[in-house]
């Protein structure tokens, strides 16, 4: 088995696709005619986005929609940068909520930010 994507239920897919692009530089992998369904060029696993109306008509069970004006859902994505400082400020520039500046524990260096539709987001510098 392998993991190929992370699909997050959204309201507005193409909104949140130019939000990654104008954030972290993530061009558009592929959108449905319909633009209910996008991915982001991130490499083997992609990050896709479907709204909600896609995901209800796949399964009829309810979910806990991620929102930017609720609590966090429990997951974060994690995007490794080489200048953690530029990353972190471009985020903010496009729009995503600051949560914690660029910080250093031991070794590692990562920022937080929160994505228009209510994702966490960890940027990470190698």
């Amino acid at each position: 088995m392998e993991l190929i994507n992370q699909v997050i239920y959204v309201d507005n897919v193409e909104e949140t696709l130019d939000f990654y692009y104008q954030a972290f530089g993530f061009a558009t992998h592929a959108l449905s005619d319909d633009a209910e369904y996008g991915e982001l060029a991130t490499g083997d696993v992609k990050i896709a986005f479907a709204n909600h109306p896609y995901a209800q008509a796949h399964f009829k069970q309810g979910y806990i929609r991620a929102h930017p004006k609720q609590p966090a859902l429990g997951f974060e994505l994690r995007f490794s940068c080489t200048n953690l400082s530029e990353s972190y400020d471009q985020a903010v520039l496009a729009d995503a909520e600051p949560l914690c500046p660029p910080s250093c524990r031991g070794t590692r260096h990562y920022a937080y930010v929160r994505a228009i539709e209510g994702t966490l987001i960890c940027l990470t510098q190698v």
